[in-house]
């Protein structure tokens, strides 16, 4: 999702007559795009903007040597392409108030809301690839999940229009793109934020077109209609959280063009942990929804997202993830060392579970799942 909006931002300023440049160190303005779902992620930002503060400080001490004689022409010549860029942060992190970002961050110029960034067509996006598109279908969460910023850092879920979305992988097709990628934090609850509409009438038989109509923009119904695109070969999509994956996006995924990858994270293989993190379901709810999709699609592929580490868990807690991941057999998985975000729930849980047990607990996963 970050890498879609990054696209629509490139395009957003080449719209304005900007172009794309070549490396940080040609640009006039540098925009980070800001990840925060993990400690680790944003870490990252603060080195990110410490290396760029010395480049500013790097090009104004060159630039002083520019009239300084013969001996330092070399020197001036070869800092010219070095410019005193502007910062730009935008992304998840602008979750924070803004006055603590400016205190954390004081060297950054100006910090926009990813959603400021709006282009006339999807068409004006840069593309990081020729042949396979990114195409969001809705943004944010409803979720809640207890160790999770995004529905604070992201909103609460809003499907684009059905015809919006159809229009343009359409599009997309007629300029040779083979495959897209549907994105969205849950693509399973695609359009049912439209239901809110049935709230708003009292009529019965108004309320019953309402949510027949509903049932025609579903994400199922979506994955039906963008298969039928003429030019698209492959579809793609992230991600999907294990309750509401039903039997009429199951029945979609069985469909040719659709790639037989499936990422559904489980988090975790023990229900007190899982109840903890406020995920909707228990081990064995996976284990049967898991069997139900392999039972359909005998050729499918499961990956995952697993945390480690998660206040309280035990060692006996952390064995029933591997015993679940045993017998799933993932074909990957992103094992995350849990890490306190705050306005999260479990923020206010101790992070009780050592830098090194936790370290521990995330090898024994990646040995076992990822080589």
């Amino acid at each position: 999702m970050n890498v879609a909006d990054s696209e629509r931002i490139a395009g957003w300023y080449e719209e304005r007559g900007w172009k794309l440049a070549k490396n940080i160190n040609e640009a006039d303005e540098v925009v980070i795009n800001t990840c925060s779902v993990r400690q680790s992620a944003e870490d990252r930002v603060f080195g990110l903007i410490n290396n760029l503060v010395k480049l500013k400080v790097q090009s104004a001490r060159l630039q002083t040597t520019c009239n300084v004689g013969q001996a330092k022409f070399k020197v001036a010549v070869q800092s010219s392409k070095l410019r005193r860029h502007r910062i730009i942060l935008t992304g998840c992190m602008l979750r924070y108030p803004l006055r603590w970002l400016k205190e954390k961050l004081p060297s950054v110029d100006e910090f926009i809301k990813s959603s400021k960034f709006k282009v006339q067509s999807s068409k004006l996006h840069i593309r990081s690839s020729e042949t396979q598109a990114f195409v969001p279908i809705m943004e944010g969460c409803n979720n809640f999940c207890s160790y999770c910023v995004v529905p604070y850092a992201r909103g609460r879920e809003v499907s684009r229009p059905f015809a919006e979305i159809v229009c343009e992988v359409e599009e997309l097709a007629k300029r040779g793109y083979k495959e897209i990628m549907l994105l969205g934090q849950n693509v399973n609850s695609y359009g049912k934020d439209f239901g809110k509409a049935t709230e708003r009438h009292s009529n019965i038989a108004t309320k019953k077109k309402i949510s027949e109509a509903l049932v025609l923009c579903s994400f199922a119904a979506l994955i039906h209609r963008l298969h039928q695109t003429p030019g698209i070969e492959k579809i793609f999509f992230l991600s999907s959280n294990p309750w509401g994956l039903d039997d009429e996006i199951i029945e979609a995924m069985s469909l040719p063009k659709i790639d037989k990858y499936l990422h559904l994270p489980v988090q975790s293989g023990d229900n007190e942990i899982l109840k903890k993190m406020n995920r909707k379901y228990t081990a064995n709810d996976y284990l049967k929804l898991v069997g139900k999709i392999r039972k359909k699609i005998p050729e499918i592929k499961i990956g995952t997202d697993i945390i480690v580490g998660f206040p309280t868990e035990t060692e006996e807690q952390f064995q029933h993830t591997v015993d679940l991941c045993k017998k799933i057999g993932f074909e990957k998985a992103y094992v995350a060392r849990y890490s306190p975000r705050l306005q999260t729930a479990a923020y206010q849980m101790k992070d009780d579970i050592p830098h090194k047990e936790k370290e521990r607990r995330w090898k024994i996963l990646d040995r076992l799942i990822n080589h």
